[in-house]
């Protein structure tokens, strides 16, 4: 029981603390002192007691679809191990069900913007599902590698096995772990993918597609984005540090530093790069599916 709330209390509570430590390591590379750490929950607080503002063209689409796209990676992050305990939702091929969760969260995600007639949002829905079909697959290779490594179709059993210290296996695991953190940054529209502080529509992926969403609506949108970065990270975490210290708070402790460590990782890697020109960004993930590939070719050894 004190797993299972911790999970959810982990899932709830802590994502925007993730895009908040992100945007303060952003302020100290750029010299300033930056937004409050908190100041995403207080946003988001904000934005839930603000009305909305919604175009006579939309349908309930409009309405549904931060609605699906939160409830949808919420029920993905209850698949992944948080901690050194079991995913509560824990079953053979529920690897499937979880890359599928994201993309319900981003079929959506999409529809809702082609529900509102815009061009704009139209042509980043049009973006957002060419990339996936390069981040999907890279997913997929990632899950097959995993699920080679420790003979498990669960999602609890693939990142909970302990590695085999071979060459081969710890030269595989790098090289998937690499494409997932590209996969991490391109699910959770962070630079070079996408920069969600642009506000240049000709630039933009994921924030074009919400530019008509207000109040409540926008608030999901932001927070279901947080939730994603922390699933992903859980993700990459569980992979390259399976916890297994023998006390389960110490777990849980080393669990929400390697949270925050990994989130300062993507607030560094915004800093000391650029966003990718749109014609540049199918090479990285393309580069995130051949990188989870060789990583598979290589556990076939």
């Amino acid at each position: 029981m004190i797993d299972l709330l911790f999970q959810i209390a982990i899932l709830v509570a802590m994502p925007p603390l993730l895009f908040g430590l992100i945007n303060k390591v952003k302020a100290l590379f750029a010299g300033r002192r930056g937004p409050p750490l908190l100041q995403i929950y207080y946003d988001i607080a904000k934005l839930l007691r603000k009305r909305m503002v919604v175009s006579r063209t939309t349908t309930w689409i409009f309405f549904a679809g931060p609605l699906v796209t939160t409830a949808a990676v919420a029920v993905a992050g209850l698949l992944v191990p948080i901690g050194a305990s079991a995913a509560p939702i824990a079953f053979a091929g529920d690897m499937i069900l979880f890359a599928y969760l994201f993309g319900l969260a981003r079929f959506f995600t999409t529809a809702a913007a082609l529900d509102t007639g815009s061009a704009f949002e139209g042509m980043g829905a049009s973006r957002e599902a060419t990339f996936a079909c390069l981040s999907e697959p890279a997913l997929f290779l990632a899950f097959l590698a995993l699920s080679r490594r420790s003979g498990s179709l669960s999602l609890s059993g693939m990142l909970g096995s302990s590695l085999e210290y071979s060459a081969s296996s710890v030269a595989a695991m790098a090289l998937i772990a690499l494409g997932l953190f590209i996969v991490l940054l391109a699910e959770s529209c962070r630079i070079p993918v996408d920069d969600p502080t642009t506000h240049l529509e000709l630039t933009m992926i994921h924030e074009v597609m919400v530019l008509d969403h207000s109040g409540p609506l926008l608030g999901l949108v932001e927070y279901s984005s947080a939730m994603k970065l922390l699933v992903m990270e859980s993700l990459l975490i569980g992979l390259l540090s399976p916890l297994r210290t023998g006390d389960a708070w110490i777990d849980r402790a080393l669990f929400v530093l390697l949270l925050l460590v990994l989130s300062a990782a993507v607030g560094v890697v915004e800093s000391i790069m650029a966003r990718l020109r749109m014609s540049r960004v199918p090479y990285l993930l393309t580069g995130a599916l051949l990188l989870c590939g060789s990583g598979f070719v290589l556990l076939l050894r």
